[in-house]
């Protein structure tokens, strides 16, 4: 498609490319792109991000104390993990193959990156390629130790400890898809949610 490059900066010029991934630039950009990121090991640290636009977007600033790593993760649904397929209960748990995981893959990039980077807090992350086998992601993550972070307002709120591991507690904004959120029936989490719904509150003053 067509649009008015002289009235944008860079970065909004990179962020209406990526809105057209199928025009030739892009197609071409990201083939070449996938073939690079199926040599490089599954999960390696990037020297800078590959959508810059993206990852300002998302908290990402290029200074210390900031890192970003990128990892691939395999496509397709989540297959039930009994043996020869054989579950033995009632019929209506019997499926194998058609089972989906519950949380999507970049909630699941994030937290095999958390996993390595046991001393970073996982900020956000974004996708950045995919082909038939694999989605590839990048995550920002931020090094709370550092005194760039810890001295700096806007992020230093990571630094608390209840932040540790925000990925793998749907703290993070792909781990909050899964969580059904959106719906006001389950604020402020499933769990409170649920228990206000089925609580009997029989008040003596009212």
């Amino acid at each position: 498609g067509n649009f008015d490059c002289g009235s944008m900066g860079a970065y909004k010029y990179l962020e209406e490319l990526y809105k057209r991934k199928q025009c030739d630039a892009m197609r071409f950009i990201l083939r070449i792109r996938c073939w690079e990121l199926r040599q490089l090991p599954i999960m390696h640290r990037a020297p800078k991000p590959t959508r810059p636009d993206k990852a300002r977007r998302l908290g990402y600033r290029a200074k210390q104390g900031y890192v970003i790593y990128r990892i691939r993760v395999r496509r397709g649904g989540r297959k039930r993990p009994n043996w020869k397929g054989i579950v033995y209960g009632k019929p209506v748990h019997q499926g194998v193959k058609g089972l989906k995981f519950e949380r999507n893959l970049r909630s699941v990039a994030e937290e095999r990156v958390g996993r390595r980077c046991g001393n970073l807090r996982v900020l956000n992350s974004y996708w950045i390629n995919q082909d038939a086998t694999y989605k590839y992601f990048e995550v920002i993550l931020v090094d709370p130790h550092h005194n760039a972070i810890r001295h700096d307002p806007r992020i230093n709120w990571i630094v608390n400890p209840v932040h540790k591991h925000r990925e793998m507690r749907g703290l993070t904004s792909a781990g909050k898809a899964s969580r059904g959120l959106s719906n006001p029936k389950y604020r402020p989490s499933r769990k409170a949610g649920w228990k206000r719904n089925n609580t009997l509150s029989l008040r003596r003053y009212r």
